[in-house]
């Protein structure tokens, strides 16, 4: 089931309304990521303020899911001694069948989830359409509700959770952020068509396109006549068959403990059709046949094969939506601030939540093309994270800042961030409000010096080119252009000169243009080109007091490190060493995982705790300058070779390879590297990435020696990843550039046809005196001619016409050209799992990003030969 974005709180109300002190506490399921741990902050205080129970389980991936499942979530249900009760999952479990996974709908029993309601709250894409259409107990069948959908519970209609709905019964709700209502009408269709029909065998054989192969086959095969007192054996009764083999499904992970969805189950078989009639079929031999027959009807047959031509559509579209490729939608932080503001309880600690949530999202390349380089497309009206989608949502950010945090009037005093400086410090020693800052591309700014900060930056490393000595001449010049010496930019930029402070803004805008630096610094009022006052491209920054500031951006880049590398870790000495088992091994998977998890509880407590925050700020610096060691080294040593579908590199010279062997560490040196590679792309293509538009993408590995074992990631091209976002905007544009278009041909039609009249008029009245004038012999001749004359203008009119009317309609098509869906999605996932499908290589999939993958050291050549023969993105 699915709750729609306007009824967003009625499941919380429910449970505030329903909770008492015996009540069983509310478990709650997160991912180990900056935006699901923002989301569970938001939640917990909610929770905490309505006094409820509740319990926080870190999931580090599949096994880990299945394992709370068996050891959490099953012993809840009714039938097994429980009592019930709600299961929140944050950013786990949108794309498989959660129901399966958790335990929920045991094999053999009629009763499923137990009263066990899950709430699913993911960014993730594919959704699992099981979760969606289905994922609920089916009431209990009668005479009168046999079929699927006569059994749906009350207030639940195709899926959609309506306001008659009561909760408390058990099943699994996914909140909704628009995506399923506007997007997947098609695939809702084509689920429930497949959960209503019968179960029948499908041998394989080729239906044909139409009926008119049934219609031949029925002159051979239905003229045999049914004898009287026959029952015809109904072919539903003869098709027993197992469930399993006749659903339509995505292809299962091999070697893999996630099982992909399977397809949609059904009721208890029944058959289609009875062809039984005992007023034709009758057994009394005496009784003289009606005078005229009746048409008869379509032999089994027929029916059969018109049932499985359509099932199998249905498939092929279910099919086709599970391979479109793995995309991001709106953040889970920014859902549950819309759950908070709901009840009425947004402030300024859920907001920065929510804000550091939506932040991380774009510092791990999560767009709506998946896991890929960030789109700056100079061309486009929007570009970046999620393209008009993220535009919106950080807008909307923006006005809750500015209406929870009003600016002080009558003190005078002129704010920094007016005049381009970013704050450093707060207004007071009681200062926790949340201000707008034109933030500069750099890295941790207010913590590090401005040399460092702009070394670091991804986008400075990609245009300056600075992993090479062309490339740090560059940065150097650049510097010296702003008067900037070495000496001062390598201060601490908290102790720099207030008159650099307050210029540099200035000097980066004179000379960022030089560079190919034209985004480096937002604009701002003064500028002239801050539409509206929006503040376009300006980040969040807040401060605790005299204690410390920091943007949105520095918390983000911070947690993420502690969830990466650990608290403690400032050198390649303070890493733990791993586990030398099997990698493939269970017992070892959750080794892996019980190391993880306590990195979980240190961000978790950073993001509440401002000097626990601080205290993370070394291990980010490390983490960035590997970052930054390991991509130089790469991209200077020529390390990337191309391979068919996709380039490919292997962090192995580095000092602190080992960092890299955790996927979020990894995913973030593959987006550095692939930020550049994109801006070569662009450099020799006169500014168009390859693939139509799509660019190359970048498949890393790093080797972890004790486990033998590659982690694996593949990253989209940064091309083409917010079309699919724009699409709904420029739809309008569309109608009404068509609606203006035919108003404009309507007049010029008028026009035209006003100008053929006048002439038609003139040539009668020339016609006429010269009918006068010439009233002797041959004046039939000039009349012929006159008409010829007449006929050849109107000709010529209505060819002008006709030319004008096929240019609109060109114009019309290009306006209505439309990029297919799924275009720019990364498909990595797929590929992946067609690969181990079709060869014996050991791999293990079990993250959440479907991108990531673990290939055994022996295995990784021939995974890569094979992966370089699919397609990797959309």
């Amino acid at each position: 089931m699915y709750l729609p974005r306007q009824l967003i709180s009625k499941l919380y109300l429910h449970l505030q309304n329903t909770r008492h002190p015996l009540s069983p506490p509310v478990l709650i399921l997160v991912a180990l990521e900056t935006d699901a741990l923002c989301a569970c902050r938001i939640l917990t205080q909610l929770l905490k303020h309505d006094y409820i129970p509740h319990k926080i389980q870190p999931v580090a991936g599949y096994s880990d899911l299945e394992r709370a499942g068996t050891e959490l979530v099953s012993p809840m249900m009714e039938t097994r001694g429980g009592a019930g009760g709600v299961v929140v999952c944050l950013g786990v479990g949108g794309m498989v069948d959660l129901g399966t996974v958790l335990g929920l709908e045991p094999e053999g029993e009629e009763n499923t989830f137990g009263g066990v309601e899950v709430w699913v709250i993911d960014s993730h894409r594919p959704w699992n359409l099981g979760n969606i259409f289905g994922g609920f107990p089916l009431e209990p069948e009668t005479e009168d509700a046999r079929t699927f959908s006569a059994r749906t519970p009350i207030g639940v209609n195709g899926g959609r959770i309506e306001r008659a709905y009561k909760p408390g019964k058990g099943g699994i709700i996914i909140m909704d952020d628009g995506d399923i209502e506007d997007e997947l009408s098609k695939e809702r269709d084509a689920y429930l068509a497949l959960v209503g029909m019968p179960d029948i065998e499908d041998d394989g054989q080729d239906l044909g396109d139409s009926d008119e192969d049934e219609s031949e086959n029925e002159k051979d095969t239905g003229d045999i006549s049914v004898g009287a007192g026959r029952k015809r054996k109904s072919w539903a009764d003869s098709d027993e068959d197992d469930d399993e083999d006749d659903r339509p499904r995505q292809r299962r992970r091999s070697n893999s403990s996630s099982p992909i969805p399977d397809s949609p189950r059904r009721p208890q078989h029944r058959g289609l059709i009875s062809l039984r009639d005992d007023a034709l079929f009758s057994s009394d031999a005496l009784e003289a046949p009606p005078a005229a027959q009746p048409p008869r009807g379509p032999s089994a047959k027929t029916l059969r094969r018109r049932l499985l031509r359509l099932r199998r559509e249905n498939e092929g579209v279910l099919r086709e939506y599970y391979r479109l490729g793995t995309s991001y939608s709106e953040p889970i932080s920014s859902m549950m601030y819309s759950l908070a503001s709901e009840l009425g309880r947004e402030d300024n600690d859920l907001l920065w939540l929510a804000i550091v949530g939506v932040t991380s999202m774009e510092l791990y390349g999560r767009s709506s093309a998946g896991i890929a380089v960030a789109a700056r497309r100079s061309d486009a009206r929007v570009s970046g994270w999620l393209g008009m989608r993220g535009a919106r949502i950080r807008q909307l950010l923006r006005d809750e800042v500015r209406r929870l945090n009003p600016p002080e009037i009558g003190n005078g005093r002129v704010l920094p961030e007016t005049t381009g400086v970013i704050p450093t410090t707060a207004r007071s020693p009681e200062d926790t409000s949340i201000r707008l800052s034109p933030e500069p591309k750099f890295l941790l700014i207010r913590h590090w010096s401005l040399y460092d900060s702009m070394l670091h930056s991804p986008y400075l490393f990609s245009r300056l080119k600075t992993w090479s000595e062309a490339g740090m001449k560059r940065l150097h010049k650049l510097l010296a252009k702003m008067g900037v010496s070495l000496v001062q930019c390598k201060q601490s930029y908290a102790h720099m000169d207030m008159m650099l402070k307050r210029e540099l803004r200035t000097k980066l805008l004179k000379y960022a243009s030089l560079y190919n630096l034209d985004e480096l610094v937002p604009t701002i009022d003064t500028d002239g080109k801050d539409r509206g006052g929006a503040k376009d491209g300006w980040g969040f920054v807040r401060s605790w007091g005299w204690r410390a500031t920091l943007s949105a951006q520095d918390v983000g880049v911070v947690v993420g490190a502690l969830l990466e590398v650990g608290k403690n870790t400032t050198s390649a000495d303070d890493l733990p060493a791993g586990p030398s088992q099997d990698p493939l091994d269970v017992d070892n998977n959750q080794s892996q995982s019980e190391e993880w998890i306590p990195r979980f509880w240190e961000a978790y407590d950073a993001l509440e705790d401002i000097e626990a925050l601080k205290a993370g700020l070394p291990t980010a610096q490390y983490l960035h300058k590997a970052i930054f060691t390991a991509g130089t080294t790469i991209l200077k040593k020529k390390q990337i070779s191309h391979l068919r579908a996709f380039r490919m590199c292997v962090v192995k010279d580095s000092p602190d390879a080992t960092l890299f062997n955790h996927p979020g560490a990894l995913t973030k040196l593959a987006l550095w590297i692939g930020e550049a590679l994109a801006e070569q792309e662009k450099e020799a293509t006169g500014g168009r990435l390859a693939h139509g538009g799509r660019g190359t993408p970048l498949v890393v590995a790093s080797l972890d020696d004790k486990r033998g074992v590659y982690v694996v990631v593949g990253t989209g091209g940064g091309g083409g990843p917010d079309t699919k976002f724009l699409d709904r905007e420029s739809a309008k544009k569309r109608a009404e550039e068509k609606e203006a278009k035919a108003k404009a041909k309507e007049a010029q039609r008028r026009v035209k046809d006003k100008i053929r009249a006048e002439k038609k008029e003139a040539k009668r009245k020339e016609k006429e005196e010269k009918k006068k004038a010439k009233s002797d012999a041959g004046g039939d001749d000039d009349e012929e001619e006159d008409n010829e004359q007449d006929s050849d203008d109107d000709s010529d009119l209505s060819d002008s016409d006709s030319d004008d009317d096929d240019e609109s309609d060109e114009d019309e098509d290009e306006l209505d050209q439309e990029l297919e869906r799924g275009y720019g999605l990364n498909k990595f996932g797929t590929a992946f799992q067609d690969v181990v499908a079709e060869t014996n290589a050991r791999v293990r999939i079990d993250s959440f990003e479907h991108c990531v993958v673990e290939v055994k050291k022996e295995d990784l050549s021939g995974f890569l030969e094979s992966l370089s023969m699919k397609v990797v993105i959309g």
